[in-house]
């Protein structure tokens, strides 16, 4: 189903959009920054190099303060897949989870070549962003399951062990495919994840996370979108943990003030229905969205996928003018992320005026070929 079907695009309705796609890839963005510097480190080593409040604004990481991790590159890569892959169904093919692999082996690519390679025509536009080839600490189990030509899914995924939480903190951009019915963004994003993480914990939990971010984006509260991916989780097979850890984060919000432990403690062993468990309770829970990150990257598991989720969620919710301004101003590739969000708010409302059968718009399809 095309976005474009689903709802009539007003002009209040465009920018609202749009202010949500920012609002989401920037909330990514950010977050993935801020919980870079003290990703790893126990609580005690983040309260010994920040003080007892931990964290509380940017820190370098990578040589600068604002720098990013690979899980913004990846949400970047999801992005252009899905752009891709609404433009490539105008020759009749319409498989969107094999657009996303091709979109993610571009980004092994940057983890592998120097720099972009301009002979590479049907690489479009993003892959040719040379500060996306910088390498950011990426796991094994991405450039493992991203390593070859072969697609993992579902029935025969790729490293089929692997439950962290990097499939889910990529997977904000399906939640944007706001004419899609959440169950077929459900399966997208489950689809996707099976390509480097095969556990059900790491595929269904990107599943969640999608359907949540979906729901902000059509301007559902976030208790009613935890509530709908939970009873789509339901049917799946081997939901129970990603259930249970959402219902853990929804029952943890009614008890007591926030505390950096027990978003510990909700994160567990640092697998991805715990991190998409914390991130849900840091966006319930935080005063503004500088407190909400605050609290997602102040603990001993990994920081700046946690901060990656909740800025998502966040950024949906509220839309690109509730993000901290001064954090902001730093970011890395900000432009880049910027005139990718306005791209994909572009492709969703008026794709049909940019590519179809009456004529195609030259410059878009450089930007994402068909091929």
């Amino acid at each position: 189903m095309d976005a474009s079907a689903g709802a009539v695009w007003g002009r209040a309705e465009q920018q609202d959009f749009r202010s949500r796609v920012r609002g989401t890839l920037l909330g990514v963005a950010v977050g993935d920054a801020f919980g870079a510097p003290v990703d790893g480190l126990d609580l005690d080593g983040v309260r010994r190099a920040h003080g007892a409040e931990g964290l509380t604004d940017p820190a370098p990481a990578y040589g600068r303060r604002g720098a990013v991790t690979h899980l913004t590159q990846l949400t970047l890569f999801s992005v252009d897949g899905l752009i891709r892959a609404q433009v490539r169904r105008d020759t009749g093919a319409w498989h969107p989870p094999t657009d996303l692999h091709r979109a993610y082996r571009r980004w092994a690519a940057t983890q592998r070549d120097w720099g972009p390679d301009l002979r590479r025509e049907e690489d479009g536009w993003l892959a040719r962003e040379e500060w996306l080839y910088a390498r950011r600490d990426a796991t094994r189990a991405l450039l493992l399951g991203l390593g070859d030509e072969t697609m993992g899914t579902p029935q025969a995924p790729k490293n089929p062990g692997e439950r962290g939480a990097e499939a889910a903190a990529r997977s904000a951009p399906f939640g944007l495919l706001v004419g899609w019915e959440p169950q077929l963004v459900a399966q997208l994003a489950v689809e996707c994840a099976a390509q480097t993480h095969g556990h059900p914990d790491g595929y269904l939990a990107a599943g969640a996370y999608a359907v949540i971010v979906h729901g902000l984006a059509r301007g559902d509260s976030l208790d009613a979108a935890v509530q709908r991916a939970l009873a789509l989780l339901a049917a799946r097979p081997g939901h129970e943990p990603v259930a249970a850890a959402l219902q853990h984060a929804l029952g943890a919000v009614r008890q007591g003030l926030p505390t950096a432990e027990r978003v510990s403690e909700l994160i567990g062993e640092g697998t991805a229905e715990g991190l998409v468990g914390a991130a849900v309770y840091c966006a319930l829970v935080g005063e503004d969205v500088r407190h909400g990150l605050r609290l997602a990257v102040n603990h001993g598991g990994p920081s700046a996928a946690a901060g990656a989720l909740t800025g998502g969620l966040l950024g949906a919710l509220h839309g690109e003018t509730a993000l901290p301004p001064a954090w902001l101003a730093e970011l890395e590739g900000r432009p880049t992320i910027l005139e990718l969000a306005d791209d994909f708010a572009m492709e969703m409302t008026q794709g049909p005026a940019l590519h179809g059968p009456a004529g195609s718009s030259p410059g878009w399809l450089a930007r994402y070929p068909r091929a």
